[in-house]
């Protein structure tokens, strides 16, 4: 079938998707990699059983934690995007593309399932399925890389790290200690932390199984993290959020591994006066696995092709359609299975907005 040119912009559109995390890795650092000072990996000063016991080493180093008030919490306010991370080179050799795995630092089933996944990635040009595809929410630790807006709110009893994709937002919760009243995982766990002066540590337990992004390894159901966050200073003007992370997980790691990660101000957003929305990803969400497990996509005019930008179930009311200021409603399948075809023919019919 022939790509109609609302088709072929699509198409391109997912290419450019695609290729844009790798044009960011070949830059250095990832996701926004290259500004400031190269970021460094700064390790645990000697290995750790667990994350619980780091955590509590590090918090008997703190003497307990600093006890801020509402005038001396450190503030990071206004919006952030990422400004790279240094996880491939835990990973892979060189810690871009062109590189291989590194052995020995996976697990035995996690290795041949990540060589796997690095193989399709660097041969075939993407992984054949990512969670994201599936509305699933980025998880950790891939919170921590996602590429979108990101907002830090610190109160003295609790912190929110809120990532703009989904959305997503962790609650830190400040002097506490871990609890599991559900008794099972979820995909932020349960994080705990106190402050080192201008030093946010965090501890984060009981978390689903996710990856550190969709051409990385995959993490299981006992990964756990350590994290230090701290705004740093930099000459020229330049300020950074650097996130100092060691990872926990008995069935993925064949011992704990360490990472950095950045924020920097988005500058251009703020200036643009960009607000924060909710994401839902059902609404928009064109991704379904084919016969062969692969993830693919359906196109504008194809059967099962979801306009998010069309009406309700019930167009015959007034005030139904998803964008009354613009009607940009796509073209949509003519097939009676599909009742965005009934939607957009009422929208172009000239149905109120």
């Amino acid at each position: 079938m022939k790509l109609t040119i609302s088709r072929w912009r699509l198409a391109v559109g997912i290419i450019v998707l695609t290729a844009a995390p790798m044009l960011a890795l070949a830059q250095g650092g990832g996701f926004g990699g290259g500004y400031g000072p190269p970021l460094k990996v700064i390790p645990p000063t000697q290995p750790f059983a667990s994350s619980e016991a780091h955590y509590q080493f590090l918090l008997s180093q703190a003497k307990g934690g600093t006890q801020h008030t509402i005038a001396s919490v450190p503030r990071w306010d206004g919006l952030w995007v990422t400004a790279g991370n240094t996880h491939m080179e835990i990973f892979i050799d060189g810690g871009n593309f062109s590189g291989k795995v590194r052995e020995g630092v996976l697990t035995p089933a996690y290795e041949k399932a990540f060589k796997e996944r690095w193989r399709q990635q660097t041969e075939e040009g993407q992984v054949h399925y990512d969670r994201l595809g599936r509305c699933e929410p980025p998880g950790m630790p891939r919170f921590l890389l996602e590429p979108y807006s990101h907002e830090f709110i610190n109160l003295p009893t609790e912190s929110y790290l809120i990532n703009d994709f989904g959305p997503s937002i962790r609650r830190v919760l400040i002097g506490k200690q871990h609890s599991n009243l559900y008794g099972t995982h979820s995909w932020y766990g349960d994080t705990i932390g106190f402050w080192d002066g201008d030093k946010l540590v965090l501890n984060t337990k009981y978390l689903y199984p996710a990856d550190f992004t969709r051409w990385s390894p995959m993490t299981s159901n006992q990964f756990e993290t350590v994290e230090v966050w701290q705004l740093k200073k930099y000459a020229g003007g330049i300020e950074r959020i650097e996130v100092q992370a060691t990872f926990y997980d008995k069935y993925a790691f064949v011992k704990p591994v360490s990472a950095v990660y950045a924020f920097r101000h988005a500058v251009d957003l703020e200036q643009a006066d960009y607000r924060v929305n909710h994401w839902e990803c059902d609404q928009t969400n064109n991704n379904f696995l084919d016969d062969k497990g692969v993830s693919n996509f359906h196109l504008p005019g194809e059967a099962g092709f979801n306009d998010g930008r069309g009406a309700t179930m019930f167009p015959e009311l007034p005030g139904q359609t998803r964008d009354p200021i613009y009607n940009t409603t796509l073209p949509a399948a003519t097939t009676p299975a599909q009742p965005q075809s009934t939607t957009t023919q009422s929208t172009t019919k000239g149905a109120k907005p």
